[in-house]
């Protein structure tokens, strides 16, 4: 395809049974506009949004990505405007009819040569930050531990020059929780995970307040060293803070000792996700995000992809992906346990998409679905982790969360990711103090609106400037430089921290 020309009108057409395509150009097509094959549209269609390319008659398909996205509420002229208004959203997949491990991919060719420059851990993992984490116990502290950070990394962190951050785990669990309800295992195994991640070099220190549900030693497995700081024992608020601070001085002296060493990208654990998403996100960025997932699969490393409802309605064609029969019932175990969460709630799968995301030319869950799965690229899927559940497989894996940025985010940091690569079309400031988050835009548009905000932009791919496969490896490089340290995501740059956010299913007491 060639560069596109400003004026030059333009869609996406991803599958030959496609039906429908997608605007290009920035600030959409007025009625009249005539592409090159005499496609005409017969009213305006926003940037992102779908055209038809046929006569429509009332209930019939309209296929995206060669999927069934929906059916016409009522009749569609060629070149008129397909949006969620005008189509109805079908059943999902029937999760006892899903198809195991029928199709699994032939692993590519090991790609080698690759490697980091991180910090090895005592335990063999490798961390890509040397981060002190001062963990809670009970949203109670909170206050108090910020103080204390803030006094740690103006006073004492100078004298670390090895050390990146000093870092409070803030959550808003612990007390007031039905903390042996059967679902509690999730925040509470979330909570563990974080713990102990590689980031933080083993180091473990936990501030409590002393009456609450989730005790802090419950918190750090026997192995580690753990030295834990109850507010109810000591007499007063600066003796809180001095106390803190010194048991945080002992850790930052054995963190300061923490050197980069070259680490082979089987070290790696990378996880991927999206939020603001619009209709280029399945046709730019998540598959430049696949490409880069298979590249990091081939050198040995660890990669996740995650959010249940957005992987629900394309579920059937995961399935077949799975190295095996127990990975495929894992995978539909949670998918069903998702499907009761959101019945109790009283809510469905059409709560998702967001305002933004239709505005963006998603029209449903389904459309959404198909253009978020292919950040898995094409890899056999080797895993999958219930939320807030640690990896211990290579390859690829699904770990189940919510589709929520900030509680993904949690969830797939707590199971070991060293960063995130997010891709989004719509745009969003978020990012993680623990873990880098790397911005790729789907559309040139957005790196030009947001240039300091955006890490990598494969809206290239939808101009013709670029391949999918030019923007993959270049995310593959940006992982291993940002990695090594010798490279900053915006978010890094600017301190745009988001807070954590835990997935609580449990009863509140």
């Amino acid at each position: 395809m060639d560069a596109l020309s400003k004026d030059k009108p333009l869609y996406i057409k991803v599958h030959p049974e496609d039906n429908v395509a997608i605007i290009v150009n920035t600030v959409g097509l007025q009625k009249g506009t005539v592409f090159e094959n005499g496609l005409e549209l017969v009213e305006f269609v926003p940037q992102g949004h779908k055209v038809a390319l046929k006569d429509f008659q009332q209930g019939e398909a309209v296929i995206r990505y060669g999927v069934t996205i929906g059916y016409t509420v009522k009749e569609k002229k060629r070149g008129s405007w397909i949006n969620e208004s005008t189509i109805t959203l079908p059943s999902p997949p029937k999760l006892e009819e899903l198809p195991i491990a029928t199709n699994i991919p032939v692993p590519l060719p090991p790609l080698e040569g690759y490697t980091f420059e991180g910090y090895r851990n005592k335990d063999g993992s490798a961390g890509i930050k040397n981060i002190l984490g001062i963990t809670t116990s009970v949203q109670c502290v909170t206050g108090v531990l910020n103080y204390a950070v803030n006094r740690i990394q103006a006073k004492l962190l100078p004298k670390y020059p090895n050390v990146d951050n000093v870092i409070a785990l803030n959550h808003v669990y612990g007390c007031g929780v039905a903390i042996n309800a059967p679902d509690a295992t999730i925040p509470i195994r979330t909570i563990q995970s974080m713990t102990t991640h590689p980031n933080f070099g083993g180091e473990v220190l936990v501030v409590g307040l002393g009456c609450e549900k989730l005790v802090p030693e419950s918190i750090a497995p026997e192995e580690h060293e753990t030295n834990i700081i109850r507010l109810q024992e000591q007499n007063g608020f600066s003796k809180m803070v001095s106390t803190i601070v010194k048991a945080a001085d002992e850790k930052l002296k054995i963190l300061n000792e923490r050197k980069r060493e070259t680490c082979p990208v089987s070290d790696l654990v990378v996880g991927l996700q999206c939020g603001g998403s619009d209709a280029f996100s399945g046709v730019t960025a998540n598959p430049a995000v696949g490409y880069a997932a298979d590249l990091l699969v081939r050198a040995g490393a660890t990669v996740m992809f995650s959010e249940v409802t957005e992987v629900r309605d394309a579920v059937h064609l995961l399935t077949p992906r799975v190295i095996n029969k127990e990975v495929g019932e894992a995978l539909k175990r949670e998918m069903a346990w998702y499907d009761n969460y959101l019945e109790k709630g009283s809510a469905d799968r059409s709560a998702n998409p967001s305002p933004g995301n239709k505005k963006g030319g998603l029209s449903n869950v389904i459309e959404k679905s198909l253009g978020s799965i292919v950040k898995s690229g094409t890899s056999p899927i080797s895993g999958v982790l219930a939320p807030g559940e640690k990896v211990n497989e290579k390859g690829l894996i699904f770990a189940a969360t919510p589709a929520s940025d900030f509680v993904c985010g949690t969830l797939q940091f707590a199971s070991g990711m060293h960063m995130q690569v997010f891709t989004t079309g719509r745009g969003t400031p978020y990012g993680l103090a623990m873990a880098p988050v790397i911005k790729v835009s789907t559309r040139n548009s957005l790196k030009e609106q947001w240039n300091d905000l955006i890490d990598v932009n494969a809206g290239t791919i939808a101009t013709g400037e670029a391949t999918i496969e030019d923007v993959g490896w270049e995310i593959f490089h940006f992982i291993l430089e940002v990695a090594s340290g010798t490279k900053k995501t915006c978010a890094d740059q600017w301190e745009i921290h988001n807070d954590l956010s835990l997935f609580n299913p449990a009863p509140i007491t």
